[in-house]
């Protein structure tokens, strides 16, 4: 993505505190890792203007990146709602994977209505270090689908991440990033200096704080 339009989804997403720093009080994610930064980009979908910025960001992404796409898929949970907002404005039919198969009925991994041989491009909120956006990306292809590539709001930049998607064979893309958004909060006063050091050390070893 653009350095610019980078910059502006860092920033919308601090001013609505979609991501938040701490690196004096440090989080503790689900895995038990701890960390500096909390991200909860569902919070976009509560303000109207930053919803409609990440649309557009993603739309204009999918046409220049992924033009023959026939298909937008979203990742359960945090990416059904982007999907479904990027699906609209291209025009183009939408699915999503689950983060597992029901228990009844159909016992659906995907949901929606597709063909195998499809091209499609697979919406996500959150890349940490990509296991379950690749899971989702697995299902997908083990039910026909031609996945072209992802999309992200937001990537940690973990190198084990990077590192993930290589292997996989999978093209990833994020409107904004991690060193993106350190050096904005550096600017703009929302972390002091004597931070940054902090910050820069979760990233390179974000289990070992």
């Amino acid at each position: 993505m653009k350095k610019d339009t980078a910059g502006a989804i860092a920033a919308a997403l601090l001013q609505i505190n979609a991501i938040k720093l701490s690196p004096a009080n440090l989080f503790t994610w689900a895995s038990g890792w701890r960390s500096p930064i909390y991200c909860d980009n569902r919070r976009v979908l509560s303000h109207p203007g930053v919803r409609g910025q990440v649309r557009d960001a993603f739309v204009e992404l999918v046409r220049a990146k992924y033009p023959a796409a026939e298909v937008v898929a979203g990742v359960a949970t945090g990416a059904i709602a982007h999907g479904v907002l990027v699906a609209e404005a291209l025009g183009l039919p939408f699915i999503y994977v689950r983060s597992a198969a029901k228990g009844h009925g159909l016992e659906n991994l995907i949901e929606g209505e597709y063909a195998a041989g499809q091209k499609v491009v697979v919406i996500e909120d959150l890349i940490s270090t990509g296991g379950s956006s690749l899971a989702a990306v697995e299902a997908l292809r083990s039910a026909g689908l031609d996945v072209m590539g992802m999309v992200a709001i937001f990537t940690y930049a973990f190198q084990t991440a990077e590192a993930n998607f290589e292997a996989a064979g999978v093209a990833l893309d994020t409107l904004s990033d991690y060193p993106t958004l350190i050096e904005l909060a550096r600017e703009e006063g929302y972390v002091r200096e004597e931070d940054l050091e902090v910050l820069n050390k979760w990233r390179k070893n974000p289990a070992g704080l």
